[in-house]
């Protein structure tokens, strides 16, 4: 099952930030080959939702960017910075208790056999 855009959407920055905090530094393409991996496909993140994310992310000084030329190709590199970095550590936690909160809500019991 592949999950709707729907509930992506609302955790795509979540999500970008913390792959950025595991890994260092990461281009557009390789956080969406990354996600599809994590997941085993259940998130597949769209290039026309993860770069106005990212944009967005950079634009909120959460994120900077770096270029590097590989040939003749121009690769954009994604990185947390020192604000990114405490950003994520909060996006998480707030992710993370909303999650609870809608198993509550939903009445959605987990199994702790």
């Amino acid at each position: 099952m592949i999950y709707s855009s729907e509930l992506i959407k609302g955790t795509l920055k979540t999500i970008v930030l913390k792959l950025l905090a595991d890994n260092k530094k990461m281009y557009g393409y390789e956080i969406t080959q990354r996600v599809k991996e994590l997941t085993f496909d259940k998130i597949q993140i769209t290039e026309g939702a993860l770069y106005p994310s990212l944009h967005s992310l950079e634009a909120d000084g959460l994120v900077t960017t770096e270029t590097e030329f590989i040939g003749k190709r121009v690769r954009k590199y994604y990185s947390l910075s020192a604000t990114g970095k405490t950003k994520t550590k909060e996006k998480v936690s707030e992710l993370a208790d909303f999650m609870e909160t809608m198993k509550f809500l939903l009445d959605i019991k987990t199994n702790t056999a």
